[in-house]
């Protein structure tokens, strides 16, 4: 720290590089996107190396860069600097059918590699947190996580998934410990009704032999292209969504009308190529070109397993998504 504070830029990095990817993660929860993620990452770090003559030591250096953070990130979300809004346009070859739900405005929300997860040194939370790593970056509580409004969910993400207590929370945040219990309340009751269903206890484990199964037999109704297959697999009220799309399909008519008449129509047929994204898995998607032997990009599929079923099927319909998951745009068969 002495050396750091004097100035060696060797010294700064030794000191904040075990939290990195930590914090890109508590950038990811809070913004919802990889690439807004890393760049408030650099940041929060600039801002560290600008201010490091300034640390008094009266918190942990951790505490000192979520505090930095966490305020990049409300900063940037009140600034309305995200990305482009243009990019939600997205041509689809096909009328869409009617869908079950329409979301008042695009959904942000990207996927992030499980590969980057295994570079976080302690992936334990503090004793107050409620939510475990792998709930707290599922695509179902990330998604509900977005609804918050920004604060609401700096708070959440202090309290309940990181586990700081409410006077660390305020003092990041520079607000009273009233004002974080209260914020957490409603950010709880919100949440509640986001995710109502919730059951912490209903999906398999990671790379189980009941996940497996589920993934393989998904992989194979859909390679083959047989609708009734990949329905089967799904529990009554599953979901189908394609971010940032606003159009939701929910329960199994809504889900094998979209399949029969967009996904799979005209025996269209795809290559899946395992991955995994926030703790499930993942594929991602080529569509198979008659013509030629190359298989195309089609997006990056990730599963949300129930039990021995699958509740919800999310599409991400940029390719360019596939990149981070080491993933090409194209295959030769």
């Amino acid at each position: 720290m002495e050396q750091a504070q004097r100035g060696d830029g060797e010294a700064f990095r030794n000191l904040v590089e075990p939290y990195r990817r930590e914090l890109q993660v508590h950038c990811y929860r809070i913004l919802g996107s990889v690439q807004d993620a890393e760049d408030l990452l650099q940041e929060t770090l600039l801002a560290a190396w600008r201010g490091i003559g300034g640390y008094e030591g009266r918190a942990s250096v951790r505490t000192w860069l979520y505090r930095i953070a966490t305020n990049r990130c409300l900063n940037a979300l009140r600034a309305g600097a995200r990305r482009p809004r243009e990019r939600v346009a997205h041509q689809t070859e096909v009328p869409l059918p009617e869908p079950s739900h329409r979301r008042p405005e695009p959904s942000w929300l990207e996927p992030y590699p499980d590969v980057m997860l295994d570079e976080i040194i302690d992936q334990r939370p503090g004793p107050a947190a409620r939510y475990e790593v792998r709930e707290s970056l599922s695509l179902a509580f990330l998604a509900a996580l977005q609804q918050l409004p920004p604060s609401q969910r700096a708070v959440l993400v202090l309290r309940d998934v990181l586990g700081f207590r409410a006077a660390e929370a305020a003092d990041m945040l520079d607000i009273s410990e009233n004002a974080v219990t209260s914020a957490l309340r409603r950010a709880r009751a919100t949440l509640a009704d986001e995710l109502p269903g919730l059951d912490r206890e209903s999906a398999p484990l990671p790379n189980s032999p009941q996940e497996r199964r589920i993934v393989d037999d998904f992989a194979r109704a859909f390679e083959a292209g047989d609708v009734d297959a990949v329905v089967a697999l799904l529990t009554d009220d599953a979901w189908l969504t394609m971010p940032p799309l606003t159009l939701e399909y929910q329960g199994l008519d809504a889900v094998r009308r979209f399949l029969a008449t967009v996904a799979m129509r005209d025996d269209r047929r795809y290559v899946l190529v395992p991955t995994r994204a926030n703790g499930q898995p993942a594929f991602g998607c080529y569509l198979r070109d008659p013509r030629t032997p190359i298989l195309h990009a089609h997006g990056l599929f990730v599963l949300t397993p129930a039990g021995n079923r699958i509740a919800a099927l999310t599409r991400f319909v940029d390719n360019s998504l596939l990149a981070r998951f080491g993933l090409p745009r194209s295959l030769r068969v």
